[in-house]
């Protein structure tokens, strides 16, 4: 069952409205009709919803609340029923809980109540700052099939996501496979960079298309530094010609400094130094807003982890059991648990389309994220599978 108050289609949601989700255990003839009456006593600009089987999506922009608890108590007591009862209360309970709200013609105000004071057309400016535009992004969401849900796939990724429908991921993490004459079995990486490149954003835009609105998209890259390729500006350049927003870059710092000096490059000339990074990069982009919604009940990062972890450069040591895995390229655990706790909340689902041997999805699933993980190496395939199986294993 679906049902509207409002007509979607026409109206514009992005950062002007709160979500809040609610889920039904009855969606009853009863219940929607109780649903209905409750919404339909309000102006529609100010609050809407959307129910799509057992999930309510209600979107608040300003309510005058005490008005709206009476009406959901008359509804309350005129259709005399628990599972009414009970689902009113948790939509009256969860919008009560928005503690973020400014007071505008006797209305609390959830959105643009502070930040709209600072800067005069702010919209109207972000709107044409040339690298923070935002493409047309359909905002409603989709399920991902349960066919891919907390799975790993060996195949194609650009064949596996083009049969996922749009909008249906939360968070794409990934290391693309880099050409630094490591042997991949799931690729050579024997063809010219612009064939690695044209490949490589064939995938990243279906990874695109099936991020929901909202949804991150997070690269861990470095320079190509054999070939002096800046891949992860190139990469960059990519994302933001397809519309997605900038949300930043993380330093990762691996401390690394074995590397020898006389390697490559010049000694002592300045005829060609070679620079050496201790470091990788990981980039940060979000579709169509900045800000992802979520229910706080599902944000399971903590306030020193969170305040560690908005300080963009990130000491982690390598990852040291490359070789048990027998993967030459492999970030650790604890990169991973970052990524996934600072840009998504528990229950979102994360995607890897690089999966190797499945380090993103084994620390989402430990993080109670759903996942999916492609690779096109049956051996890493299987060696994913068996770190999943390892932990879930009591």
């Amino acid at each position: 069952m679906v049902g509207y108050n409002w007509n979607v289609a026409n109206k514009t949601m992005g950062d002007d409205y709160k979500l809040v989700e609610v889920t039904a255990t009855s969606v009853s003839p009863a219940v929607g009709s109780a649903i209905s009456g409750l919404f339909d006593q309000h102006d529609p600009r100010d609050i809407y919803y959307q129910m799509d089987g057992h999930k309510i999506r209600i979107y608040v922009h300003s309510l005058d609340l005490v008005n709206f608890t009476s009406v959901a108590k008359h509804i309350k007591n005129s259709y005399n029923n628990k599972q009414i009862t009970h689902l009113i209360n948790d939509i009256v309970e969860n919008i009560q809980t928005i503690g973020s709200y400014g007071i505008k013609g006797g209305k609390r105000l959830y959105v643009g109540y502070n930040s709209e004071r600072k800067v005069k057309d702010r919209k109207l400016k972000e709107g044409t700052r040339r690298y923070t535009r935002r493409a047309s992004v359909n905002i409603v969401s989709n399920t991902l099939p349960e066919t891919y849900e907390n799975r790993i796939i060996c195949g194609d990724s650009l064949k596996v996501l083009r049969k996922l429908p749009d909008n249906c991921v939360d968070l794409i993490f990934t290391s693309p496979p880099y050409n630094f004459g490591l042997e991949y079995e799931s690729n050579g990486d024997a063809h010219k960079w612009d064939k690695y490149f044209e490949q490589l954003f064939a995938i990243f835009d279906e990874g695109i298309r099936v991020l929901k609105h909202g949804g991150r998209f997070v690269i861990n890259i470095q320079p190509l530094f054999s070939d002096y390729i800046p891949s992860h500006h190139i990469i960059s350049n990519h994302f933001l010609k397809r519309g997605l927003l900038w949300k930043g870059e993380i330093l990762w710092e691996k401390n690394n400094y074995n590397c020898k000096y006389t390697a490559w490059g010049s000694w002592k000339s300045p005829s060609s130094p070679y620079l050496k990074y201790t470091w990788e990069f990981v980039e940060v982009f979000a579709k169509g807003t900045l800000k992802k919604e979520g229910e706080s009940k599902n944000a399971d990062i903590s306030g020193d982890e969170f305040k560690k972890w908005v300080v963009a450069k990130w000491s982690i040591a390598p990852e040291r059991k490359m070789k048990l895995f027998d993967h030459p390229a492999m970030f650790p655990e604890e990169l991973a648990e970052r990524v996934i706790k600072l840009f998504s909340f528990k229950n979102d689902i994360v995607v890897d389309p690089f999966n190797g041997v499945g380090t993103t999805t084994v620390v989402a699933q430990k993080l109670k994220r759903k996942y999916l993980g492609i690779d096109l190496s049956k051996k890493y395939c299987n060696t994913a599978k068996k770190r999943m199986q390892e932990n879930t294993s009591p």
